[in-house]
């Protein structure tokens, strides 16, 4: 696809929580993860007034966001360090540049206040977002990822 023919995408952040932000994330968060409901508007709101992230959406050429991401930015004693969590991108507008667009902006802004570095995990079975984060720079890194999950009592014995 040509430059001159190539839909385009504007990322904006997500400053406020709007009935359009409630509905795109009712529709998003179902093909991220089957395991977690879509966020409220309250817990949406939390996100967008917390200080530590960034929660950037995709917009196609109509204006209506078509994806997400949600960038960390948090202070550990060896730098200032950046996290992508959470990046979806509808399915009727994969393969457009939405995801492309999402991480290129994360890397900017992380960039832009000092980030060390930029991390995030994606399962192997999402092939099409692998190849777009080698193709964004990112490098496979050999280490063991843990999850402790809180859902259930913690056993402090």
């Amino acid at each position: 696809m040509s430059a001159e023919s190539a839909p385009t995408v504007k990322v904006t952040e997500a400053t406020a929580v709007t009935p359009e932000l409630v509905e795109a994330f009712g529709r998003l968060i179902p093909q991220l993860s089957s395991s977690n409901p879509p966020p409220t508007g309250a817990q949406l709101a939390d996100i967008v007034a917390s200080p530590a992230s960034v929660l950037l959406m995709a917009r196609d050429e109509s204006g209506s966001i078509v994806g997400s991401l949600t960038l960390a930015v948090f202070p550990v004693p060896t730098g200032l360090r950046a996290w992508i969590e959470d990046v979806v991108v509808d399915e009727s507008a994969r393969g457009a540049g939405a995801g492309e667009a999402l991480v290129l902006e994360a890397i900017r802004r992380a960039d832009a206040v000092g980030a060390r570095t930029v991390d995030l995990t994606s399962r192997p079975s999402r092939e099409a977002a692998n190849r777009l984060y080698l193709r964004a720079g990112f490098e496979t890194r050999t280490t063991n990822v843990y999850r402790f999950s809180l859902e259930g009592p913690v056993d402090g014995s």
